[in-house]
């Protein structure tokens, strides 16, 4: 079989905060992309423990403790600024009706995916990968909103906003985090739409889905947020714990933010790409980290050629080297 070579995008993941998950656990899913991939993460998310929707409050202590009991609130919380106000877990707790329309006054669960659109089913409706401690007001206001880029509207204390939407593809009313959590979401979303893919009997379609399928703006948009915003050590923690403490599963979009693209993304189905060699060195890793090729580079042609004999298909991480100097970071695909 006839392999290509593929390079695509700037972003180096390898160089993104990544979490480590256990040795293994996305074996089924090596070498996949496209529809294949979706299915082989569905099939290693699905089933998880579920847990009462009470039990989300407990949970908040350690999933999004910022320290201290201070709640990590993405609706209030300005990274490496001061927050206009902070929530204390457990004392500063409350239902849907008890911020008074007062920003700043309690915080609640907030389902990024709002309940609404999986008709306030059982187990999404716990699943800890969509659901924050967050404001209670703006959480009311978002209401079932879609996630988007806001031209014109209100804007909240730590910068997010509501309004008329911006985004391509969209005009209606939608409420936009600030850039420091955009990605947080769209990871969120992506779990979603793969966690629940084929378990969506009596979902609805909204502005910004269809069942657990993401419409093609809003795929567009989050796919960018995935870029913009890189995963964090907090998402990193939180993915832990959920994992380890919880649900017995994990969003692989922590793990592997570059599994959007290779589902999502139609790039990834392009023919083959010359290899850009402008070094002395070449190093291929895997996903997982794993040194796969250390090898001189003398010409385009004898590292593409190494590269096909060498590699299986699947999805690799390429770094060039002049000496010391990196001059290409590069996600590589070999089909």
């Amino acid at each position: 079989m006839k392999k290509y070579i593929v390079l695509i995008g700037l972003v180096f993941w390898m160089l993104v905060g990544r979490a480590q998950a256990p040795a293994g656990y996305y074996s089924s899913a090596e070498g996949l992309s496209g529809q294949a991939l979706k299915e082989a993460l569905h099939e290693i998310i699905d089933g998880h423990t579920t847990h009462s929707y009470g039990d989300l409050w407990n949970a908040f202590w350690s999933t999004d403790n910022k320290g201290n009991g201070v709640v990590w609130d993405m609706y209030s919380d300005i990274p490496g600024g001061t927050p206009p106000y902070t929530f204390s877990m457990g004392v500063d707790q409350c239902g849907s009706d008890g911020c008074n329309n007062t920003e700043g006054t309690c915080y609640n669960r907030e389902h990024s995916w709002p309940q609404s659109w999986f008709n306030k089913q059982s187990t999404p409706r716990t699943d800890l990968h969509h659901i924050f401690p967050t404001d209670c007001q703006v959480n009311h206001d978002r209401g079932d909103h879609p996630y988007g880029e806001v031209r014109s509207g209100t804007t909240f204390q730590n910068g997010s906003k509501l309004g008329t939407c911006k985004t391509p593809g969209y005009t209606g009313t939608v409420f936009e985090p600030i850039d420091a959590y955009k990605g947080d979401f769209a990871r969120a979303y992506f779990y979603m739409s793969v966690r629940y893919y084929g378990e969506d009997a009596g979902w609805k379609t909204t502005d910004m889905t269809d069942k657990s399928e993401i419409k093609p703006w809003a795929m567009a948009m989050l796919l960018r947020w995935n870029k913009l915003d890189p995963v964090s050590q907090k998402e990193i923690d939180r993915n832990n714990v959920i994992y380890n403490d919880y649900q017995d599963n994990r969003n692989p979009f922590i793990d592997h933010p570059e599994y959007a693209d290779m589902i999502w993304d139609p790039s990834w189905s392009v023919d083959e790409v010359a290899l850009p060699v402008a070094a002395e060195w070449m190093v291929v890793y895997d996903l997982s980290g794993r040194k796969l090729i250390q090898s001189n580079v003398s010409n385009e042609q004898d590292a593409t050629m190494k590269l096909k004999n060498e590699l299986k298909r699947g999805c690799y991480l390429l770094m060039l080297l002049d000496g010391n100097r990196v001059v290409v970071r590069r996600k590589l695909l070999v089909n």
